[in-house]
C-alpha cells in the first residue's frame, strides 16, 4: 500500500513538471529534459505528468478531441529502447484545418509525419480488443499531418520525458475527406510526402504495429484499465510512416495516401 505522504509527494512532483511543461508550450521556451533533474522517472510518473497537463489545458476551456499514438515504427522504438508505443490525448487548440496556414513561431522546434486518422462508428475500450474489432468499429479513415514538437530543449529526450509532454504532440491537420477502411485494411496504403513540390519520404501503413489497426487496438487496450474509452467523433491518429521532417518558414507539405487523398499545410 502506498504511504499518503509518499502518494501526495509524488502527485507534487507530477503537478509541477506538468506546469513547467504548461507555460513552455504557452510561452515558446523550452525547459530541460525532466529526466535531467529525475533520472529515474519512470513512465506511469510521466503519464501521471502528461494528464496533470491535459487538465491544465482542459482548465483553459478546451476538450478532448482524440489520440495520437507515438513510436509506432520499429526504428522509433529502436531509437528509445522500447517495444512499445505511447499515447497522448489530443485538445481541440491542437486541431488545425487542413490546407491551411500555420504560423512557424507557434511552435519551439516543429516537424511533420504522416498519419492515418481513423474514425469510429462505435466505441472500443479495452481490454481485450483485436483488430478486427478494431475494422468492425471503423466508419473511415482520412490522412492526416502530424506536427510534433518538443517543449525540451534541442529535443534532448528520454522516453519519459516525450511521454510526459503530451508525446511531442503540437498540432494535427486532419483531411476533411474520408473513405471506407478498404476490405483488405490500410497496412499496404502506400503515402508519398512532398515539400514545396519535391518528394521527400514514403510511407505504408505497416511502418505502424505492422497495421494501423494494430495500433488502434493497442490503444485501446491502453487506455481501457485507465477507465477511457475511445468514442465515435473522436480523432485517432495511429502514428508516423516516415521520419519526421523538419519545418521551416514558407515550406508546403503535400501528404498523398493511396486511395483515400491528401491533406496539407502551409507554414507562415
Amino acid at each position: 500500500m502506498t504511504d499518503p505522504a509518499t502518494a501526495h509527494a509524488t502527485t507534487f512532483v507530477a503537478q509541477h513538471h506538468a506546469r513547467a511543461l504548461y507555460e513552455a508550450r504557452r510561452d515558446r521556451q523550452p525547459i530541460e529534459p525532466l529526466t535531467t533533474a529525475e533520472p529515474d522517472l519512470t513512465l506511469e510518473q510521466a503519464y501521471d505528468v502528461q494528464r496533470q497537463l491535459v487538465e491544465l489545458l482542459l482548465a483553459e476551456g478546451d476538450r478532448i478531441v482524440g489520440y495520437k499514438l507515438g513510436l509506432t515504427s520499429r526504428p522509433m522504438q529502436q531509437l528509445f529502447g522500447v517495444d512499445t508505443p505511447d499515447f497522448s490525448a489530443i485538445v481541440g487548440a491542437q486541431q488545425l484545418s487542413a490546407g491551411g496556414v500555420v504560423a512557424l513561431d507557434r511552435f519551439i522546434s516543429p516537424m511533420v509525419e504522416a498519419e492515418f486518422v481513423f474514425h469510429l462508428a462505435s466505441p472500443l475500450q479495452g481490454p481485450g480488443v483485436t483488430v478486427e474489432e478494431v475494422v468492425a468499429a471503423t466508419d473511415s479513415i482520412s490522412p492526416a499531418l502530424e506536427i510534433v514538437d518538443s517543449r525540451i530543449r534541442d529535443w534532448a529526450i528520454r522516453l519519459p520525458d516525450t511521454v510526459a509532454d503530451l508525446a511531442s504532440c503540437g498540432a494535427v491537420v486532419v483531411s476533411p475527406r474520408r473513405e471506407p477502411l478498404p476490405t483488405d485494411g490500410a497496412r499496404l496504403l502506400g503515402m508519398a510526402l512532398s515539400r514545396n513540390g519535391e518528394l521527400i519520404d514514403t510511407g505504408c501503413g505497416a511502418a505502424t504495429l505492422g497495421d494501423p489497426a494494430a495500433a488502434v487496438a493497442w490503444l485501446a487496450n491502453t487506455l481501457g484499465p485507465r477507465g477511457v474509452r475511445l468514442e465515435p467523433g473522436q480523432l485517432i491518429l495511429t502514428g508516423a510512416l516516415h521520419k519526421a521532417v523538419p519545418l521551416a518558414r514558407g515550406d508546403h507539405i503535400v501528404a498523398e495516401f493511396d486511395r483515400i487523398g491528401s491533406v496539407d499545410v502551409h507554414v507562415e
